[in-house]
């Protein structure tokens, strides 16, 4: 019989942990380049419901015709013009202007962040005693 003790057993792998349902992807400079958005009231087509609508950060040809100061601005015009150049699904221009006023809130505080510098983004983290994002 062989009087040596067993080796000691490992020690279980750590859980992987999901990112929520609300993730944000970023790029390669680690800044957010899309972001999933939870529709209060869901978009009606035939196809069935569309709850909830990922946003990608804009190119500069997808806002042609517009300003960056009335996306900032959070201009309604200007961010249901954009909304279907961006989103995923794709949705229609009166599909847009379907939306409830708390999802085009949302949407519109979604736009305007795509373009805030991380020192203004920690501007507002702290003005309402939130943490400060990675983006």
């Amino acid at each position: 019989m062989n009087s040596a003790t067993p080796a000691p057993a490992e020690a279980p792998a750590p859980a992987k942990v999901e990112a929520p349902a609300s993730a944000q992807a970023s790029d390669a400079s680690g800044k957010t380049s899309h972001i999933k958005i939870t529709l209060v009231e869901p978009l009606h087509r035939d196809t069935g419901p569309i709850t909830h609508l990922t946003l990608r950060k804009p190119k500069a040809g997808e806002m042609r015709g517009l300003t960056v100061e009335a996306l900032f601005t959070s201009d309604i015009n200007a961010v249901l013009t954009l909304l279907p150049r961006i989103s995923d699904p794709f949705i229609t221009d009166p599909e847009a202007a379907a939306l409830s006023t708390e999802d085009l809130g949302e949407i519109a505080g979604t736009v305007k962040g795509f373009f805030m510098t991380p020192a203004m983004k920690a501007q507002v983290a702290a003005m309402f005693g939130g943490e400060q994002s990675k983006n």
